[in-house]
């Protein structure tokens, strides 16, 4: 279970929601794994990120932008940059955990 009450854009959100925090180093490449992602929504807290697509094309997504990453065929998230890119991911937390 979450420690501190979970907040999302500014806004508390109840107690159905779980939320992560990935962080990425400079230079880091984090491999893409479906079941890590799942059904959730990713905002770029800090820094910026290229998502790699499985067919090659790459895009890059900065602080403040939104993210769904399930089903879009990623290979892995860079960070490129000379800070570290933070993504809080947030999805709905399954019966069993609660």
């Amino acid at each position: 279970m979450d420690a501190e009450p979970i907040t999302f854009l500014g806004r508390p959100l109840g107690p159905s929601f779980r939320s992560r925090t990935v962080t990425i180093r400079p230079g880091g490449t984090r491999p893409y794994e479906e079941a890590e992602w799942r059904d959730a929504l990713v905002v770029v807290e800090c820094g910026a990120v290229v998502v790699e697509c499985q067919a090659g094309g790459r895009r890059t997504f900065r602080s403040g932008e939104v993210l769904w990453l399930t089903g879009m065929g990623v290979r892995a998230l860079h960070n490129e940059g000379q800070e570290s890119a933070v993504l809080v991911a947030v999805s709905r937390r399954a019966a069993e955990q609660d």
